[in-house]
């Protein structure tokens, strides 16, 4: 019976640990959006990639998710393995914008055969998120 208060500290303790961990702030939430993305590029899962888009979803402002899909699939049948790495990456929150948030990286490419495209130099991407509904998705990229 002396163990009861300590029993019960700690059933408080973690329940107001897993409550906090069960409400990840904006940021923390983004975040875990690109990872996602990422984790769903390597694994190749087009319908997966395909859930993170918004419907308004638009690659270098002319491409639209249907675009996203055929290139994903044709990238996917034709290497073998698919790497996504991160050189470096910032993710932020503007709330006064339409597409609060936002994530720049250098990012390289990599597949069995080599660099997709050919190519050495990281590219320069922008991610831009719509928060719908509590859950981040994409609704456009650039890059150079």
């Amino acid at each position: 019976m002396k163990f009861r208060p300590l029993l019960v500290t700690v059933m408080l303790m973690l329940s107001f640990a897993l409550t906090a961990c069960g409400r990840a702030d904006p940021q923390t939430a983004l975040e875990a959006a690109v990872q996602k993305l990422q984790k769903n590029l390597e694994a190749k899962d087009t319908s997966a990639v395909m859930k993170q888009l918004d419907p308004s979803f638009q690659a270098q402002a002319e491409f639209d998710g249907e675009w996203a899909r055929k290139t994903m699939t044709l990238m996917f049948l034709r290497y073998a393995n698919v790497k996504v790495i991160a050189v470096s990456q910032t993710s932020g929150i503007n709330p006064a914008s339409s597409k609060p948030g936002v994530t720049e990286a250098k990012v390289l490419v990599t597949g069995a055969q080599g660099l997709i495209p050919e190519r050495v130099e990281p590219f320069d991407v922008r991610l831009e998120w719509k928060l719908v509904s509590g859950e981040w998705k994409l609704a456009a990229i650039r890059w150079e």
